[in-house]
């Protein structure tokens, strides 16, 4: 049985991230018999800004891609309906602000060494688009870390450190050289990328062609 090795490059901020996560897991049940995959996040900020009180999250995408607030919540609102349909919460995700993710990223660094990097990054999509919580706020940030059975307080010693700053800031260098611009991002045993939260059918068809072409 053939491996995958599957990078991600995203953003807790990011709502398509969620979903293509989603997909993925999707695409992934589908393969479970035809091969193995190994999962590995890495850092993206969308609000690289960490000096900022944040701003209502509509009026902040009006003002980014010249649309109104009306269009914006349209599509929020579509968003929301693809996200339920996959069993994610997205629920306030109108309700939240542009936040920074720089201390989340470190978060989820030291949670891949416990093995559980996946469920702290789900932790904090649920945060933000389940419950407009502030994803930069410490205190936030380490309740929902406990919900992954890590420990509480290693999390608040590692934020009021620099632990895992140099590998957050690491990652978003070796991806932007490698022309990651958008997130998600999957990058594929190295060698192949999948941009965007793309449906389960299509990576299915991808994951396979790329299995039979690599060499174990």
């Amino acid at each position: 049985m053939k491996t995958l090795k599957i990078d991600i490059v995203s953003d807790i901020a990011c709502p398509w991230c969620a979903i293509g996560y989603a997909r993925l897991e999707q695409a992934m049940a589908e393969l479970a018999e035809e091969m193995t995959f190994n999962i590995e996040w890495h850092a993206f900020e969308l609000n690289p800004d960490n000096t900022s009180d944040g701003e209502p999250i509509l009026q902040a995408l009006s003002r980014k891609y010249g649309r109104s607030t009306a269009e914006m919540q349209a599509a929020q609102t579509d968003m929301m309906r693809i996200a339920e349909d996959l069993g994610l919460n997205f629920t306030r995700m109108q309700e939240r602000h542009t936040r920074n993710t720089f201390d989340a990223h470190r978060l989820v660094k030291w949670a891949a060494e416990h093995g559980r990097q996946t469920e702290m990054k789900q932790a904090f999509f649920e945060a933000y688009f389940g419950h407009a919580a502030d994803i930069s706020d410490h205190e936030v940030l380490i309740e929902w870390a406990q919900t992954t059975g890590l420990d509480g307080a290693k999390a608040q010693s590692i934020l009021a450190s620099d632990d895992y700053a140099d590998a957050v800031r690491a990652d978003e260098a070796t991806y932007q050289q490698a022309g990651v611009s958008a997130v998600p991002a999957f990058i594929i045993n190295q060698q192949y990328m999948i941009s965007g939260a793309q449906e389960p059918d299509t990576l299915v068809q991808a994951f396979r062609e790329i299995a039979e072409t690599s060499v174990d």
